[in-house]
């Protein structure tokens, strides 16, 4: 191995021990924020959102360790696209733009790692199998990629090039596998029950640290069941739910190499809020709450996600946006 490769590597896998990696449980929030329902041939929808995320939890294993030197904080602002191209075939993209903060506090020194910039991006194409459990019942299936846009060399104040799960982008192509089902029933039509898989085939960074070496994000499996109903309130409608959430990733890659904390298995509950405050325009929020976290190793797990933004229907001719909310 060169001498320049072996530097990289040590100097990679000190900071990753030194600060605690993050990289299956925090970062970019791509495939959490996709899944725009069809709305009919030529429907434009536009997504308007802001996503915080809060790591100040450190975990071995299952174990909740008494220590919040250590913190991650993610912003992004996220655009979503859709568009219909018939009543059952629809495209749809997410684009990014993140802030992304490292903190340690100890024995009254502030070290603080952060990186801005444009993110990864994803095409998604899905089909809608109407009806298929009966009537106000749909299944879609898609596919798609993560495209690696954003920036993956950026550096510190001293020329160090930061670690892979804090640079805007992964350098790399990811396969993109998509499912979701709904149902309504007679006895409350308003009332949809849902269920969400998404999958993601991570590839791999060829050019990381300079070409030194090989990074691969773990893959990742995340499965979603919801509730939600709508109810009308001074003449507004509200669309309330409640949505559990399991996400798993395997641990990152490095030169064929499992890297050691990274990776872990986590349940969510996710309730969620949307009020229609015009037919064309949708005010939506959720909250992403832990409760179980089980990593391998020791590493930031996230306490609190919160994500809010508006959601539009650009097509006049259209009816009032579909306001369940995709947690």
């Amino acid at each position: 191995m060169h001498f320049r490769t072996s530097i990289y590597i040590f100097l990679f896998l000190w900071a990753g021990l030194a600060i605690s990696q993050t990289c299956c449980s925090g970062g970019i929030p791509l495939s959490n924020n996709l899944g725009l329902p069809n709305e009919g041939k030529g429907n434009w929808q536009l997504g308007l959102n802001y996503d915080f995320n809060n790591l100040n939890t450190l975990n071995a294993g299952k174990d909740k360790l008494d220590d919040d030197s250590r913190k991650r904080i993610t912003h992004s602002a996220l655009l979503n696209i859709g568009y219909s191209i018939s009543d059952k075939l629809s495209v749809e993209s997410l684009f990014t733009w993140v802030n992304q903060r490292r903190i340690i506090d100890q024995f009254g020194n502030v070290d603080l790692q952060q990186t801005t910039g444009l993110g990864d991006a994803v095409f998604l194409l899905k089909y809608d199998f109407q009806k298929i459990l009966g009537r106000q019942s749909n299944l879609a299936l898609g596919a798609g990629a993560k495209i690696p846009l954003g920036s993956f060399d950026e550096v510190d104040n001293g020329g160090i090039t930061y670690i892979a799960d804090l640079q805007p982008g992964s350098g790399a192509w990811d396969v993109i596998l998509f499912a979701s089902i709904s149902k309504n029933f007679d006895f409350r039509p308003t009332t949809t029950f849902s269920g969400r898989i998404i999958g993601r085939l991570t590839g791999q960074n060829t050019d990381y640290l300079d070409g030194a070496s090989v990074y691969q994000y773990g893959d990742e499996f995340q499965a979603f069941v919801g509730i939600s109903d709508q109810f009308l309130v001074f003449n507004t409608i509200t669309n309330p739910g409640i949505t559990f959430k399991y996400r798993k990733a395997k641990k990152d890659i490095i030169d064929s190499n499992a890297l050691d904390n990274t990776g872990g298995d986590w349940l969510f509950i996710v309730p969620s809020m949307g009020i229609q405050l015009t037919s064309r325009m949708l005010l939506q929020a959720k909250v992403e709450l832990p409760i179980i976290g089980n990593v391998d190793g020791t590493q930031l797990t996230p306490t609190y996600r919160i994500t809010g933004g508006f959601l539009f229907n650009l097509s006049p001719k259209r009816n009032p946006i579909n306001i369940n909310i995709q947690n």
